[in-house]
């Protein structure tokens, strides 16, 4: 904001350890000088009263002694303080303490001694009334139109306004619809009551309706009706501004013109006085306190508005005309007139630094001092020169950042999975029908190197598996310490994860000189979880409606060695034929060939396929690994089943479709509920009685439809979770199937799931679908594009429900298609035209002019003809001719 900061004109200390808050600062004339020269009255929580006059003091002086009129312990907090004719018979000024549960009014008066520190002042209590009830705030002014005194007005805590014609009592009103108390003012020109309720709007009370309304006072005794009277009230306007306010200031510095201003959270109002919003202003902080005063420019107001940033800022109606820093954090502020000095800002914070200060900048009078004068020495200057480059390019180098970090990283997560399964299961909540829920020991250790603050850990497994506790708050770590905690994880909703991994992640704070609180760190670690966690071993199953056949360079491994947890060790080297069952009841089987270097995984569903084909490539990587073997490699070079895909991909988007549909029946049924519910109300609210006309059993039927139409959607909600899921695991299945077939290499494989896998959680309003469509498109656009003319086509900004999968799937075929002719995946769009190339393993490329040539896409169900339209071939899944052969002359 500014750069100038509020100019110090006087300035002091109250107390210790004393608090204030808004209503307790005032500036007036109180003790009737005449002079004009205010005084700056102070009440704290404490019970202290204090009475300055401040003067000038040069800069780095103390206050003076005399600056201090009074000083008085009232034994009681002080909620607030205001100066007015609050005393019958004289239009003097007098001073009104609000306590908890008393109000005193005094006067002050002060003696004229021989010199000037011989002045004493002391103060008179005149009258006070005892509280029944606890006071929050006060307003005054001329009630009723009084002529010549002021009359009180007190709110308390449970919303209760009384009205005290000076040292009497008058009457007490409840405000209706009352919570919490908010600020009050008084609008002398309507004579009327403005607070700002606790359902966040502004509301106008006159005083003629509160004053002959029916009071208690008729119907019982004097204490009973201090306790308990009181009188809903008529509201005059009501102003919605959707928050609390601070505070409410009504100024009227002409005669015709009244503006009621009202400091939000957020925003600030100025008000007509009928509830007409005259202007509003948005602020962009977080104010604290305000004050209006008058414009030099006819037909404005200015406005002091402080803030949590301890900037104060001057408006001119919604114009920003000064803002100053202040040293301090004010909660009220006013504007006096002391000693020749109008105008000057008088602050006070809530730990009492009370200041008076003026807006403006004095000069600088700090001059620089002479530099001595030296030669040059250019040799010098260019080899610090040359030292200091060498610096910046050490500092500016890319390469080996993240191994350095890695090697100096302040705090390391690290997860260690038990090898074996819990003897006792921790699953917890478990939907699955298995008869017992099997669970597996995660131990994660944390350790610190330095001291890290707040640190705490999370853990995140995919749906459908769950942790038993996955959060984790400690205490400050010390350098060279560790905390170690103990989870499990288990299979929690009835399907089969398409992940067995898991995430821990640790933030924490590193405390620094600039940053005691500490500057945010994040570690985090990834565990993978067995296999057995949601299998179990079984007998193998010779038939099955899905086959793949997985292709090695090296001689099958025995079962017994890469499988020791599935097989059992009687068996020996014979085990060539593996079952599976997943603990959702589905079985894969593993068959290993006893001539051939080929692997077969089959099972009746194709998601059942995925897991166990990934667990059995890294488990062969892992073992030919440990016999350093380099050139150890799979390839698949089967039919990759898209039509079965398409299936999965069919059933999630038919199951999308089904929650749109039960959405629209019901927001049409609650609809139709809430206008059979207005009829029911306006009958039976009706003074004379009228038939139902049915309209009870209308509303019992559309109840019930309600609860079947949400019943019916959160079942269609949970299938369709499984039904994502198993996307998912058919998707990680298809894209291992390509890596393989293309031999892609890693970053290849990232855009491949990037691309098939965008999303970790699938909702109505950004689903897999539409999502993948696009980034295919994208792909198909760019790096797979035939020439310049698709490069040029541009993709739609904005992602929403298609109709139908009809497009996704032939993207997704003509994407298979591209690859299968050597196209190449990446993320650079330099090349316009593709490469052909031979593919490797022996695959020729597919020529570019498939318009004029039926070609068979490999691993594809669907043939393109010569006219280029689709048609659909029948293939049966499963394996090669010559693998087929192979397998039938085994047995298991």
């Amino acid at each position: 904001m500014s750069l100038f900061k509020a100019r110090d004109w006087w300035s002091t200390i109250l107390g210790e350890k004393e608090e204030f808050d808004q209503g307790c600062l005032c500036v007036a004339d109180v003790d009737n000088s005449g002079s004009g020269q205010d005084k700056v009255i102070v009440g704290s929580y404490k019970g202290y009263l204090r009475i300055f006059n401040p003067h000038p003091v040069k800069p780095g002086d103390e206050v003076q002694p005399e600056d201090l009129l009074l000083e008085v312990q009232l034994r009681e907090p002080i909620l607030q303080v205001e100066v007015g004719k609050f005393v019958s018979g004289t239009e003097g000024l007098h001073l009104a303490v609000l306590h908890c549960r008393k109000l005193c009014v005094y006067a002050v008066s002060g003696t004229q001694g021989n010199v000037e520190h011989g002045n004493q002042y002391q103060i008179k209590l005149m009258y006070e009334h005892n509280l029944q009830r606890t006071a929050c705030n006060m307003t005054y002014g001329p009630f009723g139109g009084v002529k010549g005194r002021d009359l009180i007005c007190i709110q308390s805590m449970d919303g209760m306004l009384m009205l005290f014609e000076q040292e009497s009592y008058a009457f007490g009103r409840f405000l209706p619809g009352f919570l919490l108390p908010g600020p009050l003012a008084y609008s002398s020109r309507t004579d009327s009551f403005i607070t700002v309720s606790s359902c966040q709007q502004v509301e106008s009370y006159k005083y003629q309706v509160l004053a002959f309304a029916t009071d208690a006072d008729e119907r019982q005794d004097t204490e009973e009706q201090k306790l308990s009277s009181g009188k809903r009230l008529a509201v005059d306007w009501v102003l919605n501004i959707g928050e609390q306010a601070l505070d409410i200031c009504v100024v009227s510095f002409n005669q015709g013109v009244s503006s009621v201003f009202v400091l939000g959270e957020r925003n600030f109002f100025c008000l007509k006085d009928n509830g007409q919003i005259r202007f509003m202003k948005k602020l962009d902080y977080s104010p604290s306190c305000f004050i209006p005063y008058c414009s030099v420019q006819e037909g404005t107001i200015n406005t002091l508005i402080a803030n949590h940033s301890k900037m104060l800022n001057v408006y001119q109606d919604v114009t920003l005309k000064w803002a100053t820093q202040l040293p301090c954090i004010p909660v009220s502020v006013k504007v006096a007139n002391f000693q020749d000095l109008k105008g000057v800002i008088v602050t006070l914070s809530d730990d009492g630094h009370l200041q008076c200060s003026y807006l403006g900048t004095d000069p600088s009078l700090f001059q620089a001092p002479k530099v001595d004068s030296r030669e040059i020495n250019y040799e010098e200057m260019n080899a610090e020169m040359k030292e200091l480059q060498k610096i910046i390019r050490e500092a500016t180098k890319t390469q080996d950042v993240l191994p350095e970090s890695e090697k100096q990283r302040d705090v390391t997560v690290t997860a260690e999975v038990s090898p074996d399964l819990d003897e006792e299961s921790q699953a917890i909540d478990s939907e699955v029908k298995a008869g017992a829920v099997p669970s597996v020991t995660v131990k994660i250790t944390i350790q610190s190197r330095v001291t890290a603050q707040k640190p705490s850990l999370a853990v995140c497994v995919q749906a459908p598996l769950a942790v038993t506790c996955d959060q984790f708050v400690f205490g400050d770590l010390e350098p060279d310490s560790s905390e170690t905690v103990v989870l499990s994880v288990f299979l929690k909703e009835n399907c089969c994860p398409s992940e067995l991994e898991g995430t821990c992640m640790v933030s924490y704070n590193i405390p620094t000189e600039l940053n005691p609180e500490g500057i945010p760190r994040v570690a985090q670690c990834n565990f993978s979880l067995p296999l057995k966690l949601i299998c179990f071993p079984a007998q193998p199953s010779k038939a099955a409606n899905h086959k793949l056949t997985i292709d090695t360079n090296k001689p099958p491994i025995s079962f017994v060695t890469i499988f020791p947890d599935f097989v059992d060790p009687s068996e020996g080297d014979q085990a060539n034929a593996l079952g599976f069952e997943f603990l959702t009841g589905s079985k894969t089987t593993l068959l290993a060939s006893k001539t051939s270097q080929r692997y077969r995984i089959q099972s009746d569903q194709l998601e059942d396929l995925w897991l166990v084909t990934k667990e059995l490539i890294h488990r062969l990587e892992v073992h030919f690994k440990k016999q350093t073997c380099k050139d150890f490699a799979c390839t698949f070079s089967g039919s990759i089943p898209l039509q079965e895909y398409f299936e999965l991909i069919d059933r999630h988007f038919e199951l999308r479709l089904n929650a749109e549909k039960f959405q629209e029946l019901l927001s049409e049924r609650a609809v139709q509920f809430r206008a059979i519910e207005r009829r029911l109300l306006t009958r039976f609210k009706d003074k004379t009685p009228a038939p139902l006309q049915h309209l009870d059993t209308l509303l019992e039927g559309t109840f019930r439809e309600v609860i079947a139409l949400a019943d019916a959607a959160e079942e269609n909600q949970a299938n369709m979770f499984q039904a994502f899921a198993k996307l998912k695991s058919a998707t990680h299945l298809v894209i291992t199937l390509i890596s393989l077939w293309q031999k892609l290499s890693t970053d290849q494989v990232a855009i491949l799931e990037a691309t098939f896998l965008p999303l970790a959680e699938d909702t109505q309003e950004l689903g897999w679908e539409e999502t993948v469509d696009a980034a295919v498109s994208y792909l198909l656009r760019t790096c797979l594009s035939k020439s310049s003319k698709e490069q040029a086509l541009t993709l739609s900004s904005q992602l929403s429900m298609p109709k139908d999968t009809s497009r996704l799937k032939k993207n997704i075929t003509l994407f298979c298609d591209r690859l299968a002719k050597g196209g190449r995946l990446s993320l650079s769009t330099d090349s316009v035209t593709q490469q052909t190339a031979v593919m490797p393993g022996g695959c020729a490329t597919i020529p570019e002019s498939d318009l004029e040539e039926r070609t068979i896409i490999p691993g594809s169900t669907a043939m393109f003809s010569s006219n280029g339209q689709i048609t659909k071939q029948k293939s049966k899944p499963g394996l090669s001719e010559d693998a087929a052969e192979e397998t039938k002359s085994h047995e298991l």
